[in-house]
């Protein structure tokens, strides 16, 4: 597990990569955190992927100031865009596939606003990918055709994502696309993050619901080892 600097069209930003043990190559994972940033959380998560036999990077999309990043970020998603955010995540997936450890296929995982994000790249040369309760506006019509296989994971009280993974596995299977959608019953936004801000959430409702995000895993495992293998 290390830190890393991504060369980017905008510059470079630091990443964190972690390998899986023993002898590659390995399928690859990009990891978008949420609007939290970088931290133990989303590391916790590459690492999570390396256990399971994935190279995975987790690209720092606030490395340029979370002040300035976020408004940007947030058009991004709105306009389905193709600015610095977008350009980041590419650039993370080529530093995989540009890895003799890779074997070139490569997934995007993302949470809230990560997960809008992994959602807007999944047109973008991506093997498959997997949203967490992804920010945006919902427009998947629009997002989505031509979209590499998707495996998204809903809470049914988010009120950030109302009755979204409903409409999103509607959208997947008009489009014909491989998708595994799933809304877990009693939980909210961020089930799957554990933060420093765990005891405020649970106070506005949200936070971590460790079975679903077992559960969730298990099928992302699954998926990924489907159309990644």
């Amino acid at each position: 597990m290390s830190e890393v600097e991504l060369s980017t069209p905008n510059g470079v930003v630091d990443a964190y990569v972690a390998v899986p043990e023993g002898e590659g190559p390995w399928p690859g994972v990009v990891v978008l955190h949420d609007g939290m940033g970088m931290g133990a959380d989303v590391r916790g998560t590459a690492d999570r992927l390396a256990r399971g036999g994935y190279l995975a990077i987790a690209p720092n999309l606030f490395a340029r100031g979370r002040v300035r990043c976020v408004p940007g970020m947030m058009r991004e998603l709105i306009a389905n865009g193709d600015g610095v955010t977008v350009k980041d995540i590419l650039s993370a997936r080529a530093h995989l596939i540009a890895d003799p450890g890779c074997t070139g296929r490569v997934a995007v995982v993302g949470f809230c606003l990560g997960g809008g994000f992994a959602l807007l790249v999944a047109t973008k040369g991506f093997d498959a990918a997997a949203p967490f309760y992804p920010s945006g506006r919902g427009n998947y019509e629009q997002m989505l055709r031509g979209s590499c296989p998707i495996v998204a994971s809903y809470g049914a009280l988010d009120p950030a994502n109302p009755r979204r993974g409903p409409k999103l596995e509607r959208v997947l299977t008009e489009y014909g696309i491989d998708h595994d959608v799933k809304t877990y019953p009693g939980v909210t936004h961020s089930f799957a993050n554990l933060t420093p801000a765990e005891s405020v959430m649970r106070v506005t409702g949200l936070g971590y619901n460790e079975e679903a995000t077992e559960d969730a895993w298990r099928r992302i495992f699954a998926f990924f080892d489907a159309h990644l293998r």
